[in-house]
């Protein structure tokens, strides 16, 4: 599957060489814009996995729209541009989230090396937000259970082997999750 790349440059000629080194690898570059402004509207109309972006462009700079793009997840990594390599751009990069920083002017061999490692990066890093939101689903999940087996054990006086065993043959014979049985045991529990 070929990669979404927008990319965000106030100088078009820039652009328009990372457009054909891009493409020229195979990405698909899906927009291009001068400004901070534009590339969050085109990040969220695309959902692109890679924004190139430069640092210094007029209204909204690089650093704070990678910010705004990375706090909404508008992409999957966002790469900084400039023509600055000195320690204060590339710790303002950092901060703000960037997966990968390259210097003006750019060449095939850095740039496309790069978007390989930041792409693979940036799938990485999202494989893991998905498993710590399952993880923390399936916590939270228990959580309702444990409340509602000791909810059981006390109206009923069962073990709680028992109480366990009641929320999921409920159910099973109600054809819903134990996490849907043990709210409703809950919320009856508060209503009384």
């Amino acid at each position: 599957m070929t990669k979404r790349i927008v990319i965000a440059d106030d100088e078009p000629i820039t652009r328009m060489d990372i457009r054909e080194m891009l493409e020229e690898e195979g990405y698909d570059v899906v927009a291009e814009a001068s400004d901070g402004f534009d590339v969050i509207e085109l990040a969220r109309k695309h959902s692109p996995e890679l924004i190139i972006m430069d640092i210094k462009m007029p209204l909204l700079d690089g650093l704070n729209a990678t910010k705004i793009i990375l706090k909404e997840q508008l992409a999957n990594a966002v790469v900084l541009l400039s023509a600055y390599s000195n320690k204060s751009f590339i710790q303002k990069a950092k901060e703000v989230g960037a997966m990968g920083y390259l210097v003006k002017p750019l060449d095939n061999k850095s740039l496309i090396a790069t978007i390989e490692v930041c792409l693979s990066k940036a799938t990485e890093f999202k494989d893991m937000q998905n498993t710590v939101k399952t993880l923390e689903n399936k916590l939270e999940s228990r959580k309702v259970i444990e409340k509602a087996k000791g909810i059981l054990m006390k109206q009923r006086n069962i073990t709680e082997d028992e109480s366990y065993k009641y929320i999921r043959n409920l159910s099973m014979k109600k054809r819903v999750t134990m996490d849907e049985i043990s709210k409703i045991i809950i919320m009856s529990e508060e209503e009384v």
